[in-house]
């Protein structure tokens, strides 16, 4: 069934006006008519099953009719990105969501060479994710900070800190035995971190140390990796 994540309250028969693009979605694509359900959810409410009581081209209106699922949220686990080309960000952002991450922070690194974010754009990326992997929420997309005012301003979580010097735990090991509270995860830029970042990193008593394993990762393949271990690990995974 076709799932929408919609701006409004949601509760039975509260009527749901949608925007543009989702009324030529459903009435131009989908082919959608009066009478037809759909489920819809806000990130607050949980998931409803609702039905379209109007439909034209550019204005479809939505009933909400039942509650399907009650609202539930995964992991705090924050994504810290260190921005990249557009197309690999979009797709870190598009897995992160897959994944469970609940934030993700483009970051902005000595080595970085791309600074330009559409954070509109990726947002846009995030709810059609979750639209499709049946998340009640939708991860939230941060602006760029450069990294050195995120550490200094950091506070409330761990911090997994993927170093690719080689020289650090496995992730796996290097989780073994913490806690389950929230976390990070820091992927850095396609040309590493900085001497000067990984020796503060290194120095920070938040931050965990880990390796990806032997080989040269790229960005979005090392934040998919990083992000599936420490799911299997202390995530939602162990009991889903």
């Amino acid at each position: 069934m076709i799932r929408l994540f919609v701006p409004h309250d949601l509760a039975a028969t509260l009527a749901l006006p949608l925007d543009d693009g989702q009324s030529r979605y459903l009435a131009a694509v989908m082919r959608q008519v009066v009478g037809d359900e759909v489920l819809v959810f806000n990130g607050r409410d949980g998931e409803w099953r609702a039905s379209i009581i109007e439909t034209g081209k550019r204005r479809v209106i939505l009933r909400a009719d039942r509650l399907e699922r009650p609202q539930s949220l995964g992991p705090d686990l924050d994504l810290v990105i260190a921005v990249v080309k557009r197309g690999r960000l979009e797709t870190i952002v598009e897995k992160a969501c897959e994944l469970g991450a609940r934030r993700v922070r483009p970051v902005l690194t000595e080595r970085t060479n791309a600074d330009r974010v559409r954070v509109d754009r990726l947002q846009a990326i995030a709810i059609e994710a979750a639209e499709q992997t049946g998340r009640l929420d939708v991860p939230e997309i941060l602006e760029p900070v450069k990294l050195d005012k995120l550490l200094k301003d950091w506070t409330g979580r761990r911090l997994l800190f993927c170093d690719e010097a080689g020289d650090a735990k496995p992730v796996i090991e290097a989780l073994a035995g913490v806690a389950s509270e929230p976390w990070a995860i820091l992927i850095g830029p396609e040309g590493g971190f900085s001497p000067t970042e990984r020796e503060r990193l290194r120095s920070l008593d938040f931050a965990v140390p880990a390796t990806l394993g032997p080989r040269i990762l790229r960005a979005d393949t090392a934040a998919i990796s990083a992000m599936t271990l420490w799911q299997a690990a202390l995530g939602d995974w162990r009991t889903s």
